[in-house]
């Protein structure tokens, strides 16, 4: 069943890759400012975020499952309203909608796969996990603009609607649906989501995503827009989008996977900040695609030290009783740096340049703070235990 669940991770992460390229042009064919553009990308993430923690909820009360099955379904039949949307106002509702039900989708799937097998190896089994992000970071971008440019933006939603369709079928059909009353009975005495986020480890992990996201976030606004005032064809959006997956999912897959098993995954998940606010630094000045190739190459690099990373101290610190919450409130923080990256740059009206910078200093301003709270956090251990 593991490998459905990977299946529908892809499909569900090719529904947000598959709009990169493509939703901030689409946007600007309804209102040509940038403000509305970044309004609309973010849009999405808000509403996702939302649905991240009604997700948390549900899951914990009646399964992976339910949470699946309806979001997949909601999810496709959401898209199909893009096709009708004649207006600003109902661009931004089908949006809204749009990621209320996607946000149901990605804390059940890896609430369902951090429940099985051995807590030892979450750190290689995130990275599988995240080899299937790839697949969708690869797949979705490159479909996206490629459809968009030879055929129309339409046919990408129907394309995905179709998908998530399908694949709401085939999870109510296969998956197991769970021992649903010792999952309500551990939901009764679960814990609360604030005493989640006191707890330093989710706390850095929720961090983490969120510094991640805002970087995607502005990725996702900045780099369309970067493209076309270098004048390149508009399909290098998705390709160089792509690039990052590639690098990504050729780190999750090989044996050097099993450095998210051998070292501490907070200093991982550092490692992986560091690299994007590098990239991001090298792809503010760029000027030529073959640079920008190469920023993408190190962003992918760091996304694979980063997102097994965050997931594995979130399946390393719940318990099955609290980790649907924790997940839930984990990608709600992911949904957050989106709405934060692209709609605080949006409507700052800043250059792609000032942009990607802006991101950069927020990752490594994150990483100091992060170096500094692990280190006396060290220190403190230490001294408990002499």
């Amino acid at each position: 069943m593991k490998y459905l669940i990977y299946f529908i991770i892809i499909a569900a992460f090719i529904d947000t890759f598959s709009q990169l390229p493509i939703m901030s042009p689409f946007a600007m064919t309804f209102d040509p400012s940038p403000a509305f553009a970044g309004l609309v990308v973010g849009m999405y993430s808000f509403s996702n975020m939302i649905g991240n923690i009604l997700a948390g909820f549900w899951i914990d009360k009646s399964g992976a499952k339910k949470v699946l099955v309806s979001g997949l379904f909601l999810t496709g039949i959401i898209l199909i309203l893009y096709t009708f949307a004649d207006s600003p106002m109902h661009l931004i509702s089908v949006r809204f909608f749009h990621g209320l039900f996607g946000g149901f989708l990605v804390p059940a799937a890896f609430t369902a796969i951090s429940n099985r097998g051995k807590s030892n190896n979450q750190g290689k089994k995130m990275a599988v996990s995240g080899a299937a992000v790839g697949c969708s970071a690869i797949i979705g971008p490159a479909f996206g603009a490629v459809i968009a440019s030879n055929y129309s933006i339409n046919w990408v939603f129907l394309i995905i609607a179709a998908t998530m369709i399908g694949c709401s079928v085939l999870a109510f059909m296969f998956l197991p649906p769970g021992k649903l009353k010792d999952i309500e009975e551990k939901s009764s005495h679960s814990e609360k989501m604030p005493s989640l986020i006191k707890n330093p480890m989710l706390t850095a992990s929720y961090l983490g995503a969120f510094s991640l996201m805002f970087a995607q976030g502005s990725l996702a606004y900045l780099l369309p827009l970067q493209v076309e005032e270098l004048q390149f064809d508009s399909m290098y959006s998705g390709i160089l989008l792509s690039t990052f997956g590639i690098t990504a999912i050729l780190i999750f897959l090989l044996p050097v996977n099993k450095i998210f098993d051998k070292y501490r995954h907070n200093n991982t998940m550092l490692a992986g900040m560091l690299i994007i606010g590098i990239a991001l630094i090298l792809l503010s000045s760029a000027g030529s695609l073959a640079f920008m190739f190469v920023c993408m190459v190190l962003y992918g690099s760091g996304f694979a030290l980063l997102f097994p990373s965050i997931n594995a101290l979130i399946a390393k610190h719940t318990t099955e009783k609290t980790r649907g919450k924790a997940f839930g409130l984990f990608y709600a923080f992911f949904s957050l740096g989106v709405v934060a990256g692209s709609t605080i740059l949006g409507f700052l009206g800043v250059t792609f340049n000032i942009g990607f910078l802006i991101s950069a200093a927020l990752l490594l301003l994150t990483v100091c703070c992060m170096s500094i709270y692990f280190k006396k956090r060290s220190s403190v251990l230490l001294k408990s235990q002499e």
